[in-house]
């Protein structure tokens, strides 16, 4: 997770020039976001088709949504803690830790403030079996155990202090199994910018993980948090990005995730609307004020969510909305489609072959009307099969990565808006 999921990005850290924090603040800088399902992943399984693949992202996206879900029914401080279900999200990220650097590849998610790697000594009873080598902090000449009296060593993420007075932080996730346990300390981390110049962050806070277990998988290294809490690797270099980035979303493909100046969203199309201040602060909410299907505005149902909030969440596939009111835009929809719903594995689906004419669907964000494509509110799941992106939910409503796709979207943390552009993501 560490730089918010090229062949200049895969290559060593040690084959390319670096640029200084400084530097990267003047000038801005873009770090690539791997599609766990592109050719560039790991996960990647060329034997499966774009179908196969697309349902195991909505499968992926239903276990993140019981994360959020979890997470609404306990105390802010338990939040901050379960960050998210391990490997759940749709993003990775390569960074470089340490000097010399040591690459590491990790999942990248705004819905998570920690960065964390499986650190030596780690013995096999105490860490998930993982592909590449362990970071051993004891061959950096950078890394610094914090103390306890540390103002980052603090409630929800540090667990004691060692005998030495150094800060050993717990998180556990929200599948009530996994977690991370080690040292919290700091160290240089090393982003692969897309232009080829890497960028050295110094005195960067990371849990060195030393025990670690759960639904990890071997082809990761750790997690890099992209949320907007304390621990956070956009919350460490606010200041270098001017509190910017921004990114654009291809399905099933890598993209980039763009910093400082690079990550300004502007120009004719844009829209922003109020990014909320909320507990747990990881979490980016925006205000739903109403979703017009056509000409009929369906405005948010009064009580069914905190006043309208919902999480915009890359991570997340699908968009989750409360039952009533996903029930009553299905419906809506569903009366301005002049061909016949079949059954099918989600909601609201029709046959490609009988040839539905969609209508126009705006998503109404406060002071921000972001009008979708037929391909943001329906996904293809066959060959002749297309259903809704929508679903109902109980719990955190969510604003899922299909609807984001194809839009170049801007977080700015000092000005607290979230911007959305069309854009063909492709191209960028």
């Amino acid at each position: 997770m560490a730089t918010f999921l090229s062949c200049a990005f895969i290559l060593f850290f040690l084959c390319l020039s670096v640029i200084s924090q400084a530097e990267a603040q003047t000038g801005g800088f873009s770090v690539e976001l791997i599609h766990r399902d592109s050719p560039k992943s790991p996960f990647y399984n060329p034997n499966e088709t774009p179908y196969q693949r697309l349902r195991n992202a909505l499968n992926r996206s239903a276990n993140r949504l019981s994360h959020f879900n979890k997470n609404s029914s306990v105390s802010s401080a338990k939040v901050s803690q379960a960050d998210i279900i391990p490997n759940v999200g749709d993003y990775l990220i390569r960074i470089s830790i340490g000097t010399p650097p040591v690459e590491i590849l990790a999942v990248a998610d705004t819905g998570s403030d920690l960065i964390w790697t499986q650190c030596q000594p780690c013995p096999p009873s105490q860490c998930y079996k993982q592909d590449n080598p362990l970071f051993d902090p004891q061959k950096s000449s950078t890394y610094k155990y914090l103390s306890c009296s540390s103002s980052q060593c603090a409630p929800p993420i540090k667990e004691s202090c060692s005998g030495e007075g150094n800060c050993k932080y717990l998180v556990r996730y929200g599948d009530q199994e996994s977690f991370s346990n080690g040292d919290l300390a700091t160290e240089t981390v090393t982003l692969g910018s897309t232009s080829g110049q890497a960028v050295a962050l110094p005195e960067i806070v990371f849990g060195c993980g030393t025990k670690n277990s759960g639904r990890f998988n071997s082809k990761t290294d750790g997690i890099v948090g992209l949320g907007g809490g304390d621990a956070s690797l956009i919350s460490q270099i606010r200041t270098t990005i001017a509190g910017k980035f921004s990114y654009c979303l291809v399905q099933q493909s890598s993209t980039k995730i763009n910093f400082g100046t690079n990550g300004i969203v502007s120009g004719s199309g844009v829209v922003s609307t109020p990014l909320l201040v909320k507990n747990p602060k990881t979490f980016y909410y925006l205000t739903l004020d109403a979703i017009s299907v056509g000409d009929q505005r369906l405005g948010v149902i009064s009580g069914s969510t905190p006043g309208g909030d919902i999480v915009i969440d890359s991570g997340t596939t699908r968009t989750y909305l409360p039952p009533a009111y996903a029930s009553t835009l299905l419906s809506v929809m569903s009366s301005m489609i002049a061909a016949q719903p079949v059954e099918g594995p989600y909601d609201l689906c029709y046959r490609i072959s009988s040839r539905p004419q969609f209508p126009e669907v705006t998503i109404h964000f406060r002071d921000a009307d972001v009008k979708l494509s037929p391909s943001n509110i329906f996904m293809k799941i066959s060959e002749d099969l297309v259903c809704s992106v929508f679903s109902a939910s109980n719990g955190t409503p969510l604003y899922g990565n299909i609807m984001q796709t194809n839009f170049l979207i801007g977080y700015d943390i000092e000005g607290r808006t979230v911007s959305f552009k069309p854009t063909d993501c492709s191209k960028q």
